[in-house]
C-alpha cells in the first residue's frame, strides 16, 4: 500500500499535520464511499462542499483528509493536509495513488460539442484491429481490450479514470482512447 507522502507528491501543500507515513488504503471525494484506511479529498463541488462531510469520513474509517481549509478541531489520529485547490489535488493524488498510469501508455482524450463518442471508439477500434492492446472512456461504455465495463459519466471522476487506466496496464494495453467533456475539464478531472 502506498504512504501518504508518496501519493502528495506534486501536490502544493499548504499546510501538513500528523503521520505522513501512514499507509492509504483507499482514496474517497465522496465520504459515503469512504472505507478504513481511505484518504479523503473534501472538494467544493457544484451542490455540496466536502468540507462538510470531513468529520462523516473520519468516523467512517478515513485516516488521512485532504482539504482546502481545514477543521476548526484536529484529531491528533488523523493526518490533515491542506492544499490551495482540492479538485486539482484529487487528480494528482489519484494518480500517484494508482502508480501513474496515464504516464505508462499513450493517452488520447477527444473533446468538442459532438462525435467524441464516436470518435473515441473508431480510434480504439481501429487501434484495436491493428493488434494493439487498448482502453476506451466514453460515455456508453469503457473498455479494457475486449472487457466491456458499465459507464456512467462521460468522463469519469479523476480517482475512476486512474483506477480503470491501471487495469489497462495490467491487462497490457498501451494506449487509452477517452472522451475529455468540457464539464471535466473545469472540474479538473
Amino acid at each position: 500500500m502506498p504512504v501518504l507522502k508518496d501519493i502528495l507528491y506534486k501536490v502544493s501543500l499548504q499546510s501538513v499535520s500528523g503521520n505522513m507515513d501512514t499507509e492509504v488504503t483507499g482514496l474517497a471525494f465522496d465520504s459515503r464511499k469512504v472505507l478504513k484506511g481511505s484518504a479523503f479529498v473534501a472538494v467544493n463541488g457544484t451542490q455540496v462542499d466536502g468540507h462538510e462531510f470531513i468529520q462523516k469520513a473520519i468516523d467512517l474509517g478515513a485516516l488521512a483528509i485532504i482539504c482546502e481549509q481545514l477543521p476548526s478541531k484536529l484529531n491528533e489520529k488523523i493526518a490533515y493536509v491542506q492544499v490551495k485547490d482540492s479538485a486539482q489535488a484529487l487528480g494528482l493524488i489519484a494518480s500517484n495513488f494508482y502508480g501513474r498510469p496515464s504516464e505508462k501508455m499513450s493517452l488520447v482524450g477527444v473533446t468538442g460539442t459532438n462525435g467524441k463518442t464516436t470518435c473515441a471508439t473508431l480510434l480504439f477500434e481501429l487501434f484495436r484491429e491493428l493488434g494493439y492492446n487498448a482502453g476506451l472512456l466514453s460515455t456508453v461504455e469503457n473498455k479494457i481490450n475486449d472487457e466491456v465495463l458499465e459507464a456512467t459519466h462521460t468522463t469519469p471522476d479523476a480517482i475512476t479514470i486512474n483506477k480503470l487506466m491501471s487495469q489497462m496496464l495490467v491487462k497490457g494495453c498501451t494506449h487509452c482512447f477517452m472522451e475529455v467533456s468540457s464539464h471535466a475539464i473545469v472540474q479538473q478531472r
